[in-house]
């Protein structure tokens, strides 16, 4: 029997994070679990997609809209499940386990609980936060994303938007979103350089924006902007 998951990268100038990303999912294909990789690139201008074909991944392109390359991603996969991931998040040893143990709930989407690369007060309370936010229907996607074919085609999938697209599906998914017991370590690279408080203000103020009704394209514009 053929591994069931697919994993789906969104990726735009990425190829410094690969090689971490890449080599946590080694531990998915030992176990039987992944049965492909696919990198959905948004046109970037580094060796992302070189890097990513030599690491044996399929690589689709297309405009850079993060829910567009999703929709894209996932519209090339074969597998029965889609794991998304971020292409700075690399995945903690045992995280296959936790993804094979909810292969047996198809009727729910599985997130993984976040931890920074980053030791301190700061990163364990923004972490902290995460997680609560995600325990109340609403993980990001630096937390990953496992879900079936058949649940991601009932919720409509990802938007084509530049941004927001883990926010949506995530409402689209909500009362279906149950944690793996597993960590996804993500980069805390723009809260250094920003400032933990700063950066993280700035992420809750576009979440209400977008909640308030902003549209995705001009969140999009003011947060690469704040990047």
């Amino acid at each position: 029997m053929r591994a069931r998951v697919s994993v789906i990268i969104p990726t735009l100038n990425a190829e410094p994070a690969l090689a971490a990303c890449f080599g946590a999912l080694m531990e998915g294909l030992e176990q039987g679990v992944i049965r492909e990789l696919i990198v959905s690139d948004g046109g970037s201008s580094d060796a992302t997609g070189a890097v990513a074909q030599a690491w044996g991944a399929t690589v689709v392109h297309g405009a850079a809209s993060r829910g567009g390359q999703l929709r894209r991603g996932i519209a090339a996969a074969t597998g029965e499940w889609f794991l998304i991931l971020h292409a700075d998040t690399v995945l903690q040893d045992g995280w296959s386990q936790a993804v094979h143990t909810s292969l047996t709930q198809p009727d729910d989407a599985g997130w993984f609980r976040l931890a920074f690369d980053a030791r301190g007060l700061a990163p364990a309370v923004v972490a902290g936060w995460a997680n609560l936010r995600s325990r109340a229907g609403l993980p990001y996607g630096d937390q990953g994303l496992l879900i079936h074919r058949d649940l991601y085609t009932a919720v409509g999938g990802y938007p084509d938007q530049p941004l927001m697209e883990d926010v949506a599906i995530a409402r689209a998914l909500r009362g279906r979103l149950a944690p793996m017991d597993a960590v996804a370590a993500t980069s805390a690279a723009k809260y250094r350089r920003d400032g933990w408080l700063r950066r993280g203000a700035g992420n809750l103020w576009t979440l209400i924006r977008y909640f308030a009704g902003a549209k995705p394209e001009r969140l999009a514009r003011a947060y690469n902007r704040q990047s």
